[in-house]
């Protein structure tokens, strides 16, 4: 059973820097696909980041390109999201999901595996 669990969320002043981590565990992940989504109060569940397992191939939606960076380390079977410039509307839970999959899919819907997010709050 894979099991994903963020940390790392908190307050943060705009233009500042968070690091969110997430731990999977559960099998081994070669041919997966590891995002970031966020969810906003309101909104629905939106595309932030992609990675192959294994590769370098990435992956962002427009709105934090340039910004945030993911990234992994197979040993530790980790994924993180790095994220910079961080802005009001960045304000969101953040959550980490795999499925078994290298295409790139921005829907929600196609991830199997899910974390239960972890709160990131951007102040103005």
């Amino acid at each position: 059973q894979v099991q994903l669990v963020e940390s790392g969320g908190g307050l943060v002043q705009a233009g500042g820097s968070l690091s969110l981590s997430c731990a999977a565990s559960g099998r081994t992940f070669g041919g997966y696909s590891m995002v970031w989504f966020r969810q906003a109060p309101g909104k629905e569940r939106e595309f932030v980041a992609h990675i192959r397992w294994v590769g370098e191939l990435t992956d962002y939606s427009e709105s934090v390109r340039g910004r945030f960076t993911i990234s992994r380390d197979r040993d530790k079977k980790m994924l993180y999201l790095q994220m910079n410039s961080l802005k009001p509307e960045d304000t969101a839970v953040y959550y980490c999901a795999a499925r078994y999959d290298v295409i790139p899919s921005h829907n929600a819907g196609d991830y199997d595996y899910w974390g239960q997010g972890t709160q990131v709050t951007v102040s103005s």
